[in-house]
């Protein structure tokens, strides 16, 4: 499989996942069509406020359409770009009046294979991963995530839903040490690709390889569902980690907002 392959299942994963959370959210819009996603929640999040290529035939106008969408919606929002396969886009990013998130990509896509299901390392001294499968789970994982990702209990409860449990394509998990819940994990499969999000660890217990076990189990449940590839996107904390379980970049994400207003 070549990295170009490798990059494509990343960002089919990517909108996959983040398509089926963002329409758990009340009053959420989903929609793909003409090579275009547009996932507008009102969250405030910008990954769940979204428009981003989703097929070769996105056309400039398709793309337009899809911020009007949002303008016309309100709030913030991102269009996301993958750098060189969406670099055609660019120059409209200006004629919308969009400006760039920052200097450089904000967000790497990495993968990992092959993927092989093998026993997993033994896990930290006390610490045992669970798959949700009842409301008290889910509240351990929302409650974790939430603190971890210094982030509104609000904004998980209406992405991270009941509904999400027992489905084939998510699997939910939460890591507990000495039965205290301390990091969580969220598994999402598109084909034969495992989406590894939601990877989050209380302050006070990082540093123990709990981030890396939660990593290696939602992978390795993938791989025991015929799953050979893994992906993730990476925040600046928990890309060395990343690599050192050996995901590489195999996509950059550049991502463009509503210019300034000038005083």
């Amino acid at each position: 499989m070549d990295p170009t392959e490798h990059a494509r299942r990343e960002h089919e994963n990517m909108i996959g996942a983040l398509a089926l959370l963002g329409s758990k959210a009340d009053g959420a819009l989903v929609r793909r069509a003409d090579g275009v996603a547009v996932i507008s929640t009102g969250l405030p999040f910008l990954l769940f406020n979204q428009v981003i290529v989703d097929g070769g035939e996105a056309t400039p106008a398709a793309l337009s359409a899809g911020v009007a969408v949002m303008r016309e919606r309100g709030g913030r929002f991102v269009v996301n770009l993958r750098v060189g396969s969406d670099d055609r886009f660019i120059a409209l990013m200006t004629e919308l009046g969009l400006a760039p998130l920052s200097e450089r990509p904000w967000m790497p896509g990495m993968a990992l294979h092959p993927l092989l299901a093998e026993p997993l390392p033994d896990a930290p001294k006390s610490h045992e991963i669970r798959q949700v499968t009842d409301p008290a789970g889910l509240e351990d994982h929302i409650r974790t995530a939430a603190a971890a990702f210094e982030l509104p209990e609000e904004l998980l409860r209406a992405v991270m839903v009941m509904d999400l449990i027992g489905r084939e394509e998510a699997a939910i998990y939460v890591g507990y040490t000495d039965g205290e819940p301390v990091t969580t994990g969220l598994g999402y499969r598109s084909g034969r690709t495992i989406g590894v999000y939601n990877v989050a660890t209380l302050a006070a217990a990082r540093g123990q390889g709990y981030g890396a076990a939660m990593t290696r189990r939602v992978a390795a449940d993938g791989a025991a569902g015929g799953c050979d590839i893994a992906i993730l996107q990476a925040s600046e904390m928990g890309y060395p980690v990343y690599g050192r379980l050996g995901y590489r970049t195999v996509v950059e994400y550049m991502g463009y907002i509503e210019a300034p207003t000038p005083e």
